[in-house]
């Protein structure tokens, strides 16, 4: 007996509390002084229950929303958008790349300036005239004079054998054409009258000096070529260039884009520029008046 009244007593509270839960309550608002309900609002606990979650549960989403699509993603721990980090590994690269080209410049500008100072001297290579010259000092026989006079018309065009002059201008500054490492220097005795630099595909060619492009076109062993004319007698050329920016009769400034570095040519193996400087007809290794 004692069971069973259990058993009923239990079954008793839980009807209690779901008619607790499914009451109806009413919420009313009076008229003061005519007592008449103004507005009445009729609710149980399980509807109390249910519009108290669903804007708990709209609150959420909202903040949810706002938070994916607004910066504040950003402040929360452990999260940090993809374009933001692209956006910090790329501004480090540039920072890189910009202490590097800070301290080449600045390598540069010391390199000038110790010239300036005259810490640094160039010795010019002055032209030797050996046609005056007698290994006895008792003049030349006939026969001599008819030996060089046939040797030196046989060497007039021979440029491997003509001497390096000294007809640059002194505090004549040249401007490096491109960047790149030096692949090939110069020899004019293969008849290598340049230097070539390996650079980045389509990286600019700079003019060296002030001058005038006196020829641009296309040759079948050096490709793309434009060649500039300076002042006291300057030529400076540039060969195997991808595509040239500049045309005939304009003027440049040093350190002008005049061309883009290329392969073009039957003598070209790779993207580099082959760089030349002539003075009064003679080539001059460019390594002795640049800072590569």
């Amino acid at each position: 007996m004692q069971t069973k009244e259990k058993i009923m007593a239990k079954k008793r509270k839980k009807i209690t509390f779901w008619k607790k839960i499914g009451f109806k309550y009413k919420l009313s608002i009076l008229n003061e002084n005519t007592l008449e309900d103004i507005f009445t609002f009729r609710a149980s606990g399980i509807s109390a229950f249910l519009v108290i979650g669903f804007f708990a549960a709209l609150l959420v989403s909202l903040t949810a929303i706002v938070i994916i699509n607004t910066p504040i993603r950003n402040y929360l721990p452990g999260y940090l958008d993809s374009e933001v980090r692209k956006d910090i590994v790329d501004n480090a690269l540039k920072a890189d790349s910009l202490e590097h080209a800070l301290d080449a410049q600045t390598r540069y500008l010391e390199n000038i300036a110790s010239i300036f100072r005259g810490d640094t001297v160039i010795p010019p290579v002055l032209p030797i005239d050996t046609s005056s010259v007698s290994e006895t000092g008792l003049g030349r026989s006939k026969r001599e004079a008819e030996y060089l006079s046939n040797y030196e018309e046989q060497e007039k065009y021979n440029l491997s054998s003509l001497p390096t002059p000294s007809a640059i201008p002194e505090n004549t500054i040249f401007f490096r054409p491109v960047r790149g490492v030096i692949s090939s220097p110069f020899d004019p005795k293969e008849r290598h009258f340049g230097i070539d630099i390996a650079a980045a595909s389509r990286e600019s060619i700079l003019a060296t000096l002030n001058g005038t492009v006196i020829f641009t076109g296309f040759d079948a062993n050096a490709g793309y070529v434009i060649i500039l004319q300076h002042k006291n007698g300057l030529v400076s050329i540039y060969k195997h260039n991808a595509l040239l920016l500049k045309k005939e009769g304009e003027e440049v400034v040093a350190g002008e884009a005049i061309a883009l570095a290329g392969n073009t040519g039957k003598l070209s193996t790779g993207t580099h520029l082959h760089f030349e400087i002539w003075s009064n007809g003679f080539p001059i290794n460019p390594e002795t008046v640049i800072v590569f």
